[in-house]
């Protein structure tokens, strides 16, 4: 199983998926100790970097816009794709609205850094009461590189959508999301074609780490019936 993190954070957030199951979480282009990024980090750019860590088919678990780069890699390389599991994210591009707002973000994070946007957002990552979470969640914010971050944001405004490519190659989809998430609610992850749709009850945008031991049992019975 490739284990792929979202924005903007590093491969840490899935310290609680590693110790359970047998999986490889790498850091992306522009995040963690991955290769530096700057200007544009188009989605096929983190696709193709994954190539590297696969050569027979595998699952993909992503998580918003990890959930995002596993749809574009399903896209690009469907004969590597076993099965999805998409947590907290969507399959529909960026309205015109949408994506002048991911844009505007990115130029946000390279002239301010990342202090004000994860302080702004931390309570949206993850629910009130989830303090540990919150803590870990904080940490992975303020250590994200700001050039990083915005590159990435500008890939994802020019994303495609997914529905089509998800529908013309059928695999076995997971879709898991956070009753308390509102970048990603529960309307919204449901337009993704889905085997199963699980709702963490109590959990925002990472139910992972908000609700790690239902978030893992959901994921091994998934993989169990595989």
């Amino acid at each position: 199983m490739l284990l792929v993190h979202g924005h903007p954070f590093d491969r840490t957030m899935w310290l609680p998926q590693l110790d359970r199951f047998d999986a490889t979480a790498p850091d992306l282009r522009g995040y963690g100790g991955a290769e530096p990024a700057a200007g544009i980090t188009p989605m096929h750019v983190f696709a193709d970097d994954l190539t590297a860590l696969t050569d027979e088919p595998t699952v993909l678990c992503g998580l918003s816009m990890g959930g995002q780069v596993a749809m574009e890699f399903h896209r690009r390389y469907p004969h590597l794709v076993k099965a999805l599991i998409l947590a907290d994210t969507t399959a529909r591009a960026e309205t015109t609205e949408s994506r002048q707002d991911r844009l505007k973000m990115a130029d946000r994070l390279v002239r301010e850094g990342m202090a004000p946007y994860a302080h702004e957002v931390l309570w949206k990552m993850v629910a009130p009461g989830n303090d540990k979470a919150a803590e870990h969640v904080l940490k992975m914010m303020l250590n994200a590189p700001a050039e990083g971050a915005a590159a990435a944001q500008r890939g994802r405004a020019d994303r495609p959508d997914y529905r089509e490519s998800l529908k013309a190659n059928p695999v076995p989809t997971l879709v898991i999301v956070g009753s308390e998430d509102s970048f990603t609610p529960i309307d919204e992850v449901e337009l993704i074609p889905a085997t199963k749709l699980h709702v963490v009850e109590g959990a925002a945008h990472l139910p992972n780490l908000e609700r790690p031991d239902e978030f893992n049992e959901v994921v091994a019975a998934f993989l169990d019936d595989l």
